[in-house]
């Protein structure tokens, strides 16, 4: 995902209204900084406004996948099964649901 851009300067109203004061050290190669360096300046930003939205779209990609739903294909065949079952009766449910809600006043 590409900050839009106001002529060859990006723009994106996160970054320019969120207070920045924290730091991240980071240890790399020569040639990795010149390559960064060099797409930064390219890209008209600094190496911070470049690699910040870089980090912090990974990093939530990665926490993504993460929280996501993790299951083996033996155990949804399983959860499907079950949910493809019939509905089994719960004794005094229909009479339950006969009487007045306490929240009818």
């Amino acid at each position: 995902m590409r900050p839009e851009t106001y002529g060859s300067l990006p723009y994106n109203s996160v970054m320019a209204s969120t207070v920045k004061s924290e730091r991240l050290e980071l240890r790399l190669a020569s040639d990795q900084e010149q390559e960064i360096e060099q797409a930064a300046a390219i890209s008209g930003r600094s190496v911070t406004d470049f690699s910040v939205p870089l980090l912090v779209e990974e990093a939530g990609e990665v926490i993504r996948q993460e929280r996501e739903l993790k299951i083996s294909k033996h155990a949804l065949d399983a959860f499907n099964r079950v949910l493809d079952e019939p509905a089994k009766p719960l004794s005094g449910l229909a009479d339950l649901l006969r009487q007045p809600s306490v929240f009818s006043g």
